[in-house]
């Protein structure tokens, strides 16, 4: 913290008066940061239980217990309405000084917007047909000491919104409504996969070696051991370990970190899902990615047919299948498979117009060829088959064609949304695969896979013919709620600091 930052602040303004506020509070005996309140409801579940009622204000009277943050307020003299924002919604209360008495009422038109207060009171409907609760007694929560921002209500400043998540889910129902969903999207993947028999495990977030995927990782230093550590860049070779060890089929949803740009649909951390099931191969994780994200979408939505960004998507399966090697000749002109060497590719990439700035490998320019050619036009959902072994390190060979892999990614909206092997379990071949990786770092390429000799010992006890997948769930979250950025879907992206 800055020394700045731990001076007391000079308060002015509307906080002054608020501060003020509190003080007076105190002085009349009331916390202004109360103590528990129990509620009986929520705003929408009065709103919905009494909406169907035609006539219950005429009836016995139904006595309710609410509490939510003060959005808005009009005193007409000797009466007063409010709105209170809890998490299922608003709705309107009403103060009468005849029933609070003068002290009471007082205090509640001196509320300021974002104050927290509880409410005891009874159901009625307003002339006006307003479902609102007539307050019997109340009390102060949380003094609010900062108003909530000029036009608050409908909060649009992108750069407020993502710095100060709190404001906006205050703000935009529309985002406490992204939220939600995605909570019910993770919830409905881990109902679908504990039903299928899948185990749910967690890995270690602090690693000797970055492995498991092509990026660059973040580092830090553990002081106890005086060991420099990474921060995990994927799932997939703990997991595999728990394979060797006897678990059969395991999954985790869990955070990974990778060192490079930020975009639309790129943060340094993000949520996977990995999963790996023994004795199963590329055709199982198809047809387990069709099942899971369609069950999944019809849960969430009701429907499997989306719109994204104008765009229609179908996420009835089966979905199509599309070689790799076939896209790029169709594409390009390019038989990929008769490019022999880094220097031959990289000559055919630049006749190609590709920008290799700092690309010297295959590998490398593989990765362009893709970024440039195949995948925006993969509106999908479309499983990518046929992967190259120069890009899959950790992938099984074809048995008709030892250059290929049996490797998918599935796309959606020309986004890759999904990887999956038929697992490589052939300790030796894994071996010369992790030579050719070092072979890549040593030429400049920082995403190539770090050696892993702790993983290779443990395939050389054996491991089963093995599926494996992983999914980007920030992404699926986009999908599924229209999102269009990462940003949208994350509560708290990482942001450059920013002096206020």
């Amino acid at each position: 913290m800055k020394e700045n930052q731990m001076e007391t602040p000079v308060w002015t303004g509307e906080i002054a008066d608020r501060r003020r506020k509190v003080e007076e509070l105190r002085r009349a005996g009331i916390d202004p940061y109360g103590k528990r309140f129990s509620r009986t409801h929520l705003a929408q579940e009065i709103i919905d239980e009494f909406a169907a009622v035609d006539d219950f204000d005429a009836g016995e009277e139904r006595e309710v217990k609410i509490a939510g943050r003060v959005i808005s307020q009009r005193t007409h003299g000797k009466a007063s309405f409010a709105h209170l924002l809890d998490l299922s919604g608003q709705i309107q209360v009403y103060a009468r000084i005849d029933a609070l008495g003068d002290e009471s009422y007082q205090r509640f038109t001196s509320l300021d917007l974002g104050d927290i207060i509880g409410v005891c009171g009874t159901v009625f409907r307003t002339r006006r047909g307003e479902i609102t609760v007539e307050i019997k007694e109340w009390e102060i929560l949380s003094k609010a000491l900062r108003p909530l921002p000029e036009k608050w209500h409908g909060l649009k400043d992108v750069d407020l919104r993502y710095r100060k998540r709190y404001l906006d889910l205050i703000a935009n129902p529309e985002t406490r409504e992204v939220f939600r969903r995605r909570s019910a999207i993770i919830s409905a993947i881990r109902r679908f996969l504990d039903e299928k028999g899948f185990l749910e495990v967690e890995t270690p977030i602090l690693s000797l070696i970055a492995g498991g995927g092509h990026a660059r990782p973040f580092t830090t230093h553990h002081n106890a051991l005086d060991l420099d550590l990474y921060l995990r860049i994927a799932l997939e070779l703990y997991h595999k370990r728990l394979i060797v060890g006897g678990l059969e089929k395991v999954y985790e949803i869990g955070r990974c970190f990778r060192n490079e740009g930020i975009s639309t649909k790129h943060n340094p951390e993000f949520t996977m899902l990995e999963l790996y099931q023994a004795y199963a191969d590329l055709s199982d994780m198809m047809d387990l990615a069709e099942t899971l994200l369609s069950t999944v979408a019809q849960e969430v939505l009701g429907t499997l047919h989306l719109e994204y960004q104008g765009q229609e998507i179908d996420l009835t399966p089966p979905w199509p299948r599309l070689s790799m090697i076939k896209a790029i000749h169709e594409e390009t002109g390019l038989d990929w498979l008769a490019i022999d060497g880094d220097g031959e590719a990289v000559a055919a990439g630049e006749k190609l117009g590709l920008d290799l700035t700092g690309k010297k490998t295959k590998a490398q320019v593989l990765d362009e060829l893709l970024s440039v050619y195949i995948e925006p036009k993969l509106t999908g959902p479309v499983f990518l088959t046929d992967y190259p072994v120069e890009i899959s390190p950790l992938a099984k060979k074809k048995a008709d064609n030892p250059k290929l892999t049996e490797r998918f990614e599935l796309f959606i909206y020309g986004w890759e949304m999904a990887n999956a092997f038929t697992e490589l379990n052939d300790p030796l071949d894994q071996r010369e695969r992790f030579v050719a990786q070092a072979r890549e770092k040593a030429q400049g390429n920082e995403e190539a896979m770090e050696w892993d000799e702790d993983f290779l010992v443990a395939l050389e006890h054996g491991m089963p013919p093995t599926g494996g997948m992983g999914i980007g769930i920030d992404r699926l979250v986009m999908i599924l709620t229209g999102a269009t950025s990462i940003r949208d879907v994350l509560f708290f992206p990482l942001m450059r600091p920013k002096n206020d």
